[in-house]
């Protein structure tokens, strides 16, 4: 695998906390800025915002 300027960041949920997708992300371009996405929650069983977090489970 190449090395570059990607990190691997965990999304999880807002409304239950739950850790639902793994992603990467540009540390370059996106500094000090958190990645907010619409994903569908499991376990709210609806379209959510996730937010990223560091630690993954």
């Amino acid at each position: 695998m190449a090395k570059g300027a990607r990190e691997i960041v965990g999304m999880v949920c807002t409304k239950c906390k739950s850790q639902n997708y793994i992603t990467t992300r540009n540390k370059i371009n996106m500094e000090n800025v958190k990645l907010v996405l619409n994903r569908y929650c499991k376990v709210c069983r609806e379209k959510t915002e996730h937010k990223e977090t560091a630690k993954l489970k």
